[in-house]
């Protein structure tokens, strides 16, 4: 079976040379070893040193030397929206603090649907619409391209906050409030 050790990063690499095409939901993008199937039939063993998050127009580079393509499938989504910069940051502080996953795009922030975010964002005067699109959120100043901690970490507008601590530091809050995870803390 041929294997893909390498991951080529979106914009390093001419999509036009993949072969083929592996789509995937955000959570199946979060890989480091898998037996996948492309789009067009290709097996491959995906066989990384590391977990590594795979993005939108990633290439998989296969041992033969051929590339195959990630794509990210549409899902369902929360798209939200604000009347002001102030409003927006307001509601990434509240996401960031949340620790969700997000997707910035444009004025717009998406993240994975969730009734209960969807009213606080209302709430805090967001116009909140239900879409299927495919969810690439920011990889974090922790993380970077092509890595992610265990624990998912959310970036917006610079607020950015990884729950996979190996050091002592001061973040501006305590860990006394709720949670829908666990924390890691080393």
């Amino acid at each position: 079976m041929r294997r893909a050790a390498e991951v080529l990063a979106s914009g390093t690499w001419s999509a036009a040379k993949a072969v083929d095409t592996v789509t995937l939901d955000f959570a199946a993008r979060h890989r480091r070893r898998i037996v996948m199937t492309g789009d067009s039939g290709t097996a491959f063993l995906l066989d990384l040193q590391e977990a590594a998050a795979l993005r939108d127009g990633d290439g998989l580079l296969l041992d033969d030397a051929t590339i195959v393509c990630v794509r990210a499938e549409p899902e369902p989504l929360l798209e939200a929206r604000c009347a002001t910069v102030q409003e927006l940051s307001r509601v990434a502080w509240h996401l960031g603090n949340r620790h969700l996953a997000v997707q910035v795009v444009g004025d717009v922030i998406r993240l994975r649907e969730d009734h209960v975010i969807a009213a606080m964002l209302e709430g805090l005067g967001a116009t909140v619409r239900k879409v299927s699109a495919p969810f690439d959120p920011e990889g974090g100043a922790y993380g970077g391209h092509g890595s992610a901690p265990a624990v998912l970490k959310a970036t917006v507008s610079g607020l950015t906050h990884a729950h996979t601590h190996d050091h002592e530091h001061d973040h501006g809050h305590n860990h006394d409030h709720p949670h829908p995870h666990r924390h890691v803390h080393g």
